[in-house]
């Protein structure tokens, strides 16, 4: 019997996951029917249930309703409950678990893909929204020697950091603290790109030879990934293959197998 999936958001129609779930399907051969819902905006449990009552047997949470998902969740996975922040919801006998893939989606991208390894390198998040939320465990876990988030609301930042204790290397605060600091990767976890504003980044921000990406994907170069290209970085991303790569740690967790993502990221490119 085809098991169901599905991606849950608002908005919705944009989503690329409904493409990305029927070719790891495919690869995988794996019988699964995985679609987009749009839920209200007061609705997502309600949405939530109502799939698993029909059968569902997991799904994807996207914007506005990550926190919510946490919410909805009987257990958690470790990630999750750091992040403060569900993107997977799988359906069991035991009840609904929670998971949180965008972090591991980004490390895999950027460490495997774009061939940038994170240990041993300094590491500044911008933006303390729900985009970033997934990503602090993983990049820590990944060995990065020092990572500091950065948010025009200093305080956004120090709360979003606040479950980790202190920890060497670890700091938040707002743009003005960067200073003369200068970092081997810089990840854009803002909405800015979306509507082609820029940041207050100082001069100097970009190491030689440092990554700058871009969580957002679709727009081209970015205001961002433009300045940061200016202001000397060597490598400039957007953040395509960290969805694909979160998608395909989200099936693997849903099927108990691993995708290929680099044919699949292959395909979305050319597309």
């Amino acid at each position: 019997m085809t098991d169901r999936y599905a991606v849950i958001g608002n908005p919705i129609a944009h989503s690329l996951s409904p493409r990305l779930h029927a070719e790891f399907a495919r690869q995988c051969g794996q019988d699964i029917r995985y679609e987009a819902i749009l839920a209200p905006a007061d609705g997502f449990a309600d949405a939530v249930q109502a799939f698993r009552r029909a059968g569902g047997k997991g799904v994807n949470v996207t914007v506005p309703f990550k926190v919510a998902a946490l919410e909805l969740a009987d257990r958690h996975s470790e990630r999750a409950r750091m992040a403060r922040a569900v993107n997977t919801l799988k359906f069991d006998d035991d009840g609904i678990f929670g998971d949180n893939t965008d972090g591991v989606g980004l490390v895999t991208d950027i460490r495997d893909r774009l061939g940038v390894d994170i240990d041993g390198r300094r590491v500044l998040v911008l933006g303390a929204g729900g985009a970033a939320r997934g990503v602090v465990l993983p990049l820590l876990e990944a060995g990065a020697s020092s990572l500091i988030i950065a948010n025009r609301t200093p305080e956004r930042a120090v709360e979003l950091i606040a479950p980790y204790g202190v920890r060497a290397g670890l700091h938040a605060g707002g743009f003005g603290m960067l200073g003369k600091h200068e970092f081997d990767i810089v990840i854009n976890a803002t909405s800015a790109s979306l509507s082609d504003q820029g940041l207050p980044l100082p001069s100097g921000v970009f190491a030689a030879g440092s990554l700058a990406y871009d969580m957002v994907y679709g727009k081209g170069t970015t205001r961002f990934l433009a300045d940061a290209s200016a202001q000397g970085a060597a490598l400039c991303c957007d953040g395509l293959g960290m969805l694909v790569a979160q998608a395909a740690e989200s099936f693997r967790l849903w099927r108990g197998v691993m995708p290929d993502i680099a044919p699949v990221m292959a395909m979305m490119q050319h597309a």
